[in-house]
């Protein structure tokens, strides 16, 4: 199957001249999006556009909204206008208008490859004394696609995962949540494809205190299959979900955590570690990648640092785009990561052995709907094509949404019992 098509409007290097000081903010208007703020600094007079290397805002179109936009035979508008904020406030309100650009997005020059839109120095101002204000400012416009999979259940009931391309969707993976016995609390040490276990020691920093706290949440593992039935990916709770003492919510402090493994030689080797908490109204979460090298302690790189509202709960997401300084076909782009096999389509036999080169993320990575405590939705998972060379890559960030829609359920309040399938028999009363 053919991945399904999106595209992204990136807007950044922005910079302003002014003939004061002060400080300026814009906001970032497309139709049918959110309006984005973001602080326009100000620029040296002799700074040129090319050393300015931020991004200020991406708007992401799925093919609904591009078919719509096609068919309407209108070329979308990018607005940006800019304020000069009046007294020491930094908010987004308190501001005097100093002018606006109106950008033309024309998507039918962005159905191959990446198009810029606007890329330099533009003349903004209302009357004679802000006439000579400069803004810079660079619109790029990118197909950007995309595999789509969708949980036929929740990641607790076992379900399948299908891949959707338009109104066709097709299983790819069988997922099996399981919940190991409450005594068990290791991962294992057999090299086998049925217990987790790690090179390196790198589990020997997880072990837990002796005196375990009588509420916890823990023992939660799904294993990712392909449908010939081969494990493919995994998501196991290594650190339980507990209350922090005084309190009846897993904290930021003492978070509970998973990590993600792919096979290996007939074990299984860790690719990324995710931590969980709750506070405020909301859950956090931080993602990191673990290298396994030859190193006693393997490395690690954190590449999300983010909340979810535990209410309406949203969207984990992994972009690692923040430049626009090149565009995206050259190998030094942000969004380049390598190149996919054959045409672009995607099926498990498609691909040889192989996995994610765990440090080199570009632009955007995945993202996975995660339900609140009042939704009980199904996930539905989005990874940019560049990140799967193989079964194993697409099923990895399969068992991390799965694993972080679970830590929803994992920092719920304690007064709180889970549904069935969470709990552990003999546990009934406390999770």
């Amino acid at each position: 199957m053919d991945p399904c098509p999106f595209l992204r409007v990136l807007v950044g290097n922005l910079a302003i001249k002014l003939s004061t000081s002060s400080s300026c903010y814009c906001k970032i208007k497309l139709k049918n999006f959110p309006t984005r703020r973001a602080t326009v600094p100000l620029a040296d007079q002799a700074q040129s556009h090319e050393k300015l290397n931020s991004l200020a805002a991406c708007f992401t179109l799925n093919k609904n909204q591009i078919n719509g936009i096609l068919a309407s035979k209108k070329v979308l508008s990018l607005i940006v206008e800019v304020y000069r904020r009046d007294g020491p406030t930094c908010g987004w309100t308190n501001g005097k208008l100093l002018g606006k650009v109106t950008v033309p997005v024309d998507l039918r020059k962005v159905e191959s490859k990446p198009c810029m839109m606007h890329n330099g120095w533009i003349s903004i101002g209302k009357n004679k004394r802000e006439s000579s204000a400069q803004f810079c400012l660079c619109v790029r416009a990118e197909p950007d696609p995309r595999y789509v999979f969708q949980f036929g259940g929740h990641p607790e009931c076992s379900p399948q995962v299908l891949q959707v391309q338009g109104s066709v969707k097709q299983p790819v993976f069988t997922c099996k949540f399981n919940l190991r016995n409450a005594q068990d609390r290791s991962l294992g040490s057999r090299p086998s494809m049925s217990e987790p276990s790690t090179s390196k020691n790198w589990l020997s920093s997880l072990k837990l205190e002796k005196d375990q706290p009588t509420k916890e949440r823990k023992g939660w593992t799904i294993t990712i299959h392909d449908l010939s039935g081969s494990p493919v990916a995994m998501a196991s709770m290594v650190t339980p979900f507990v209350p922090s003492p005084g309190s009846d919510h897993v904290s930021r402090s003492n978070p509970g955590a998973w990590l993600i493994l792919h096979p290996s030689q007939g074990t299984w080797k860790p690719w990324g570690r995710l931590e969980a908490w709750r506070e405020h109204g909301t859950l956090g979460n931080r993602f990191e990648l673990i290298h396994d090298s030859v190193a006693a302690t393997p490395t690690t790189a954190t590449v999300v640092n983010s909340t979810i509202s535990t209410k309406t709960g949203g969207k984990f997401t992994i972009d690692m785009t923040n430049s626009l300084a090149t565009p995206t076909c050259s190998p030094h782009s942000s969004c380049d990561f390598g190149s996919v096999s054959g045409s672009g389509s995607w099926s498990g036999s498609d691909f040889g052995v192989g996995f994610l080169s765990q440090f080199s993320f570009k632009g955007f990575v995945m993202s996975s709907t995660v339900k609140g405590d009042k939704n009980c939705a199904k996930p539905e998972v989005e990874i940019g094509i560049q990140h799967v060379n193989c079964t194993e890559d697409a099923a990895a960030f399969v068992a991390l949404a799965a694993a972080m829609d679970l830590s929803m359920d994992a920092c719920r309040l304690f007064s709180h019992k889970l549904r069935k399938e969470l709990r552990q028999q003999s546990q009934n009363l406390f999770v």
